[in-house]
């Protein structure tokens, strides 16, 4: 593992609050307060990964500054697709902005000598939240933009159609501090000063349920409350939780709710979660194992990085900051994390495959995913699966292939009976009634097919299960993560040098 705190990425002197890599890691971009307004800073990834290109006077370090906003930029946040960056600031507005063919005027107006070597225009300005907006979110594909503000909302905007709105989403009575995506698509969480974390669904913008009791005992003493979905959907990371005495990040599972576990160690409340949009694979004891990494950040001014895989976190890096860490954004292979502070200032770090393993494939990443859709349960080894339908207006046997997967979401939940697959496409056949079992699916799935049935999930019983009752801690001197003090500008870290 390697740190590294480039002085050179800054505001002037003013706090930085948002931070986010380019889905291509090419760029970085950072929000917070200008000299006079809101301000975003474009940044090249180049010098931060490279030292020998950061030594290099020829490769610009900024590539653009954007003083559009009128008041202070708490988020920003890439698309998917890299087109487009989000920003929403204290001005109560909310600014996509996309990269244009023309530079125009490249000095950067009010500035001694700052230079934009890319242009970069507001291509949409949307107005309807009513205070400051304090977090947004892409939906996976870019299909929504979520955004969260003081004013107790999130709105959902069209993102193919701005300035459309979706829905407004009420029900919060506090201030609303952070809002993330289900990858699927089925959900979308938000976390608020109410000390609640509301699960939504997409499907009609209503309330699946609320989480109360691991924030019953916190108080409104952070800036935001960025909450992150894990990136194959089953885990989803709060800020802001308590047991006991103890600050920590709490672990809500897909599976019912439940939310028995959390990550104990940060001495002060958890501001801000963010997992890699990698799903990596390591090797142990010739076992291949699929694992998940997280990102803490706390107002103890400490990162720690956590994995699925593991009951500890890799590491905690501690005195980087003098003020609290109040964002995190990954790159899209998993392998490097930035981090911004109030202070001002980031910090970059960047793994090895040796530590978090490597990235699997999108096609080994869509059979992780499939489970989400529907509860599957094998019956049978040696028949060719089948795929569903559903007697509706759409032509019988239709479906979506994306990224060479089959990927079904009917309009209408197919009945126990069904039987789905998820693999390779090799050939398709289509029923010609919508009335009959569609023909047969040719997969190739790197292994022998395997015939699933797909079961509705249980309803719940008048009696619901209790979860766990969740742990006190009475000491947390054993529970507290290795430390790692840094002191050097470019540092090597290894684990047997934790302490």
């Amino acid at each position: 593992m390697k740190v590294f705190k480039p002085d050179w990425i800054h505001h002037d002197g003013t706090s930085i609050c948002s931070i986010d890599i380019h889905p291509d890691g090419s760029r970085v971009a950072t929000g917070g307060q200008g000299v006079n307004s809101g301000r975003i800073v474009i940044w090249n990834m180049a010098p931060v990964i490279h030292e020998s290109v950061e030594a290099d006077e020829s490769v610009p370090k900024m590539l653009c500054q954007l003083d559009n906003h009128l008041a202070c930029v708490n988020c920003v946040r890439w698309s998917y697709s890299g087109k487009y960056l989000a920003s929403g600031g204290d001005d109560k507005l909310v600014m996509i902005w996309t990269i244009s063919k023309s530079l125009g005027s490249n000095s950067v107006f009010g500035s001694r000598g700052k230079v934009n070597v890319e242009g970069w225009r507001c291509s949409h300005t949307l107005r309807s939240h009513n205070g400051d907006v304090l977090d947004m979110a892409w939906s996976q594909y870019d299909q929504w933009l979520a955004t969260c503000s003081v004013d107790n909302t999130i709105i959902v905007w069209r993102a193919d159609n701005f300035p459309e709105k979706v829905t407004v989403l009420r029900g919060h009575t506090g201030l609303v501090k952070g809002v993330s995506w289900d990858p699927v698509g089925k959900y979308l969480g938000s976390q608020s000063d109410d000390k609640t974390v509301r699960i939504w669904r997409t499907c009609d913008w209503s309330t699946e349920t609320v989480i109360k009791k691991p924030f019953e005992r916190c108080a409104g003493t952070t800036m935001v409350l960025r909450l992150s979905w894990s990136p194959d959907g089953q885990i989803l990371v709060t800020a802001h939780a308590m047991n006991g005495d103890g600050p920590t990040a709490q672990i809500v599972e897909r599976d019912g709710w439940e939310h028995s576990k959390d990550m104990v160690g940060h001495g002060k409340a958890v501001t801000c979660t963010r997992y890699s949009p990698a799903i990596t694979e390591t090797t142990r004891k010739g076992r291949k194992l699929q694992s998940c990494t997280c990102a803490l950040g706390s107002r103890d001014m400490s990162v720690s990085i956590w994995t699925t895989s593991m009951e500890r976190p890799i590491v905690v890096i501690k005195d980087i900051f003098s003020k609290p860490v109040v964002d995190l954004g990954w790159s899209s292979n998993g392998r490097y994390l930035m981090a911004c502070s109030a202070d001002g200032s980031t910090v970059f770090m960047e793994f090895s495959s040796d530590e978090i393993g490597h990235a699997i494939s999108e096609q080994q990443r869509s059979v992780f995913q499939f489970p989400i859709h529907y509860h599957v349960q094998v019956v049978d080894k040696f028949q060719i699966p089948e795929f569903p339908w559903h007697s509706s207006s759409q032509a019988a046997g239709s479906w979506t292939i994306l990224h060479e997967k089959i990927f079904f979401r009917p309009k209408i939940e197919p009945s126990p009976s069904t039987t789905v697959f998820s693999g390779l496409v090799t050939a398709v056949e289509k029923s010609k009634s919508a009335t009959k079992r569609p023909r047969t699916l040719t997969l190739c799935s790197g292994s022998r097919a395997k015939k699933t049935k797909v079961t509705r999930e249980a309803p719940p019983a008048s009696e619901p299960k209790k979860p766990p009752a969740r742990p006190v801690l009475e000491s947390r001197q054993d529970m507290l993560p290795p430390l790692c003090m840094l002191s050097s500008r470019r540092a090597q870290v290894s684990r047997k040098n934790s302490i």
